[in-house]
């Protein structure tokens, strides 16, 4: 049980050198070293772009898209902060740079300066504080760890920091700072350099704030030199440069960061009494992963996998960790292999490739590219008897397949890809198609959690053990009633429905190990601790398999 303390504190996590370093995980977990201290903590992200939201991001640019329960889309991070503290996270957790402008200019407009002369600061970074009290007082919590994207000295995330300066000025006892850095070993020298990391300090220092702690991203362990390094031209104790090395899993961060008594070193900074820490669940958690015996081959056939030369796993980071959860339930590793749909449209005989998986799971996405070359693997699926998992667009064209090739009503399609269609299995529903109409796209799809009720029998209500379901939405296309009696006839049924609108939620097929298409996301539910349900059934399939 929390135990209050006298004044809500403040962690801000800062990034240094390149994106990507780690401050997303690192913010989870410190947050999870901080709870499982007794503290209730909350997290947020603070991001720099002027979207409203992160709902009209590529996410082969951005990455995932993760949708909170009251329906807004927000940044990946916020996925994991959910996973790492197994907390329900909301709109008030998530700011971007065009949210926070929106309010001031909104408040502007309404006279709630009284006339003044309304700046880029104070008020903005008033607002972003603002926010960040709002966020603490709605859950309630001792402590708020706030990630500011990007990394110093860029233009766009200057006024988070500011406001982040602000708070420290006003509440020097309340606030503490972590810069996460990255140190690289070049192959040709085979040292580890802490020069870039010295620039980010400084660069840090320019804008008023100095690092209480360093995180030391890098592929090797901080040893001795390198942290005397940091701490004379960083302006950092050495106990507080903190070594944080490349790990087989994300999952292992909380306990390292705690064998370096990471938790109690930021108590003190904030001021607070040490406190012992039980990450009793995470010990357990990684044996489990480190102790398994078997191995599952999953294929995820999609399309927002290239960029370039790269694949961008990010674009479904949620999917694939709620699979690993389910793996390691089974006491096995999960073995994912990118599959790219085009390559099944420019070979159609390339489809039979996915013969060797045990599972085939079919995520979200939107748009045209691709789309034959998942009915395609979809198909194969079902005709091979793979166990499958479709998610939201993989329903809906599991769907689409089906009423195609067993129903042969041959130009079947969702009016998504051909708004002509004489077949419209998936259609658009009347408020949807008025904002396609008028061009908006910004929050206004199917958003957050919807109940669903099961029906009994099904492998679905059998996976759940519960009669009445909710989970998380993010579409604009629903399931056309007209084909359910039809398509039930034939095999395919439907397993749960949304009891106040009757859309159909669940579709599986009778006749099938395992056949499932959702019309939610699952994996936004799944956690280290508590594995989503759908995967574990799917991946108990796949092991039968």
């Amino acid at each position: 049980m929390s135990k209050k303390v006298k004044s809500q504190k403040f962690v801000f996590v800062v990034g240094g050198v390149l994106s990507g370093v780690g401050k997303g995980v690192t913010t989870s977990s410190i947050g999870a070293i901080l709870a499982a201290k007794g503290f209730k903590v909350t997290a947020l992200k603070a991001d720099p772009y002027i979207n409203v939201d992160a709902g009209t991001m590529n996410p082969t640019e951005h990455g995932e898209v993760f949708v909170t329960d009251d329906g807004d889309e927000t940044d990946q991070d916020m996925g994991n902060y959910e996973r790492f503290l197994n907390i329900r996270l909301s709109s008030t957790n998530y700011m971007t740079t065009g949210r926070v402008y929106t309010t001031v200019i909104e408040n502007e407009r309404k006279m709630k300066y009284k006339g003044k002369c309304v700046q880029v600061v104070p008020h903005v970074p008033e607002e972003i504080i603002r926010r960040i009290k709002a966020a603490v007082k709605d859950s309630d919590a001792d402590m708020a760890i706030i990630e500011i994207g990007g990394t110093v000295g860029e233009y766009e995330n200057i006024l988070f920091m500011e406001a982040a300066r602000m708070l420290k000025l006003k509440n020097p006892e309340d606030v503490a700072f972590v810069l996460v850095s990255y140190l690289p070993v070049p192959s040709h020298i085979g040292e580890m350099k802490t020069k870039p990391t010295q620039h980010a300090a400084r660069t840090l220092n320019g804008t008023g704030i100095n690092a209480d702690f360093i995180v030391a991203r890098g592929p090797e362990v901080l040893d001795k030199p390198r942290r005397e390094k940091l701490a004379t031209f960083c302006g950092v104790s050495e106990a507080n440069c903190i070594s944080a090395p490349d790990v087989s899993s994300i999952y292992e961060v909380p306990i390292n960061f705690e064998k370096e008594g990471l938790g109690n070193k930021i108590l003190k900074t904030l001021h607070l009494p040490a406190r012992k820490t039980d990450l009793s669940e995470w010990i357990v958690l990684n044996k489990k992963i480190q102790g398994t015996k078997k191995e599952i081959k999953i294929a995820v056939v999609g399309k927002y996998f290239g960029t370039g030369d790269y694949t961008l796993s990010d674009s479904y980071i949620s999917v694939i960790e709620a699979v690993k959860h389910a793996a390691w339930h089974h006491n096995a590793t999960p073995l994912l292999e990118w599959v790219d749909s085009e390559v099944f449209e420019q070979d159609k005989k390339a489809v039979k490739e996915l013969k060797k998986f045990d599972a085939i799971l079919v995520p979200g996405g939107f748009g045209t590219r691709g789309i034959e070359g998942i009915i395609s693997a979809i198909q194969y699926a079902r005709e091979e008897k793979i166990p499958y998992l479709g998610l939201c667009y993989g329903m809906q064209l599991a769907c689409v397949e089906f009423v195609r090739n067993v129903l042969k009503k041959e130009e079947a399609h969702t009016v998504e890809v051909d708004d002509s269609t004489v077949h419209p299995v998936i259609h658009i529903n009347p408020n949807q198609a008025q904002n396609v109409r008028e061009n908006r796209y910004g929050g206004t799809m199917r958003l957050g959690a919807y109940d669903c009720v099961l029906v009994k029998g099904t492998k679905s209500a059998q996976a759940y053990k519960e009669k009445t379901i909710s989970e998380r939405h993010r579409h604009r296309y629903e399931f056309n009633n007209d084909y359910r009696a039809e398509m039930e006839a034939a095999g395919m049924h439907v397993a749960g429905v949304n009891p106040e609108s009757n859309l159909v939620e669940i579709v599986e097929l009778t006749e099938h190990p395992f056949f499932v298409g959702v019309q939610f996301h699952p994996e936004f539910k799944s956690s280290p601790m508590k594995p989503h349900p759908l995967f574990v059934s799917l991946l108990q399939y796949a092991l039968k398999k």
